[in-house]
């Protein structure tokens, strides 16, 4: 068993090596093939992060009534923290609002005096985010209760509700196209992968004829283009590899400039050991599934 399995694996890789041409044209489609996989990877990746990001950029306002003392406003933020829907509540005083709107527009002069005059103008209120955006409705029509009626002057949901709807339909078109691009880049992955593998085997058909009519076994023949594809998957995946610690590396200070502080070298440093795997299934996975199907299919082993 084992003289005949490192025959197979001398036969493969004796074809590999005299199919020389075909071996670099199968490896440079297993590159192609790999960098599809992984960029679905990266692509759900990033198709995460930016929708975090723009959830994160929306939240909605609860103000309160100018004689609202702090323990009652204390009370209903801690009555909102028990409501699944919420993810995170900021309290803003009146003076913490006044000090951030003087940081913002303290050169302009006609705000200033204006200021000097009538006082604080602002009122005290809550930050609320939701961990969805579809979730404000229902944190908007807690707080419509007759009991917080008294402690609520203004919940500006329906002034915000425009923008949350856009945002609520961005993110549903980002998972949306991230669900295409996903399903087409896999089955031209699977498509180009295997009809690579199916060229290869038409090639040698004369030399598989031969070893069928001396007896050899469908195994014995299946052997070597299996070695073959899990040798073009491992150098397609090393090579595929280094190809994508350059492009991460050398896009990312870029990238990182266009869209929110999205750092996709750090997404692959931190994810290292899963691209690997993932490359190298594929590959592998797809040079022996493609090799079996091929021989089967159009060889008639």
């Amino acid at each position: 068993m084992f003289t005949l399995l490192k025959r197979i694996i001398r036969s493969g890789w004796i074809n590999f090596c005299r199919n020389s041409g075909l071996s670099v044209a199968t490896v440079f489609i297993m590159i192609i093939t790999i960098t599809l996989v992984t960029s679905l990877f990266f692509l759900e990746k990033t198709t995460e992060f930016l929708i975090a990001k723009i959830q994160d950029k929306v939240d909605i306002s609860v103000y309160f009534k100018e004689d609202v003392p702090e323990k009652d406003i204390f009370g209903l933020q801690d009555e909102l923290s028990k409501i699944s829907e919420v993810k995170d509540i900021e309290y803003v005083s009146r003076d913490e609002s006044l000090k951030i709107f003087i940081q913002k527009h303290g050169s302009n002069q006609i705000l200033m005096e204006s200021l000097k005059e009538t006082g604080n103008p602002f009122l005290a209120h809550l930050n609320i985010k939701a961990f969805e955006v579809f979730q404000y409705e229902a944190i908007s029509k807690f707080l419509e209760k007759d009991n917080f009626q008294n402690l609520i002057k203004e919940v500006d949901y329906y002034q915000r509700k425009p923008i949350i709807e856009k945002v609520f339909s961005l993110t549903s078109n980002i998972n949306r196209a991230g669900i295409i691009f996903s399903l087409i880049f896999g089955v031209i992955a699977v498509l180009v992968a295997f009809n690579t593998i199916r060229l290869a085997i038409y090639n040698q058909r004369e030399e598989i004829a031969v070893m069928r009519l001396v007896g050899a076994s469908n195994w014995f023949i299946r052997g070597p283009f299996i070695v073959q594809g899990i040798i073009s998957g491992k150098i397609a995946a090393l090579i595929t590899l280094l190809l994508t610690f350059a492009l991460c590396y050398f896009l990312s200070p870029k990238l990182q400039t266009l869209t929110f502080d999205l750092n996709i070298f750090s997404y692959f440093t931190g994810n290292f050991w899963a691209i690997v795997l993932i490359q190298l299934a594929t590959g592998i996975g797809i040079g022996v599934f493609s090799s079996l199907i091929a021989m089967r299919r159009y060889l008639q082993v």
